[in-house]
């Protein structure tokens, strides 16, 4: 995938999270892409398989932080691989406020994403 193909990608799917756009995220996953939130009962996160699990995975996101925002991005790209940074905020349908720094770890194949590794700070209040 060239850099500046990948590039696009990550903003349209980018672009696409701040809209809750599913189908403008999805068109960009491979169908045996894989997904890993950066919650979860295992140390990577919660693990999606498969365009399926993938939809359900960020349609909970989203029912669960209906204002949920991403945005102050950046990204860089080198070869298959690439990363973003970005704010992350919203309220959860339970009332918390959230605000936090996170990142994606992206990885390509034959110009579609095969994987989206999401990390989030962790925030706590004194």
């Amino acid at each position: 995938m060239e850099h500046e193909e990948a590039m696009r990608v990550i903003r349209e799917v980018t672009a696409a999270f701040d809209r809750h756009d599913l189908d403008g995220i999805l068109r960009h996953f491979s169908d045996d892409a894989v997904f890993e939130g950066p919650h979860g009962p295992e140390r990577w996160g919660q693990r999606f398989v498969g365009k399926n699990q993938i939809r359900e995975g960020f349609a909970g996101r989203f029912s669960g932080i209906p204002d949920v925002r991403y945005q102050d991005d950046e990204h860089f790209v080198d070869g298959d691989r690439g990363a973003s940074e970005w704010t992350l905020s919203g309220t959860s349908t339970t009332g918390q406020r959230i605000d936090v720094r996170g990142c994606d770890l992206w990885t390509f194949r034959d110009g579609q994403i095969v994987k989206k590794d999401s990390f989030w700070k962790i925030t706590t209040t004194d």
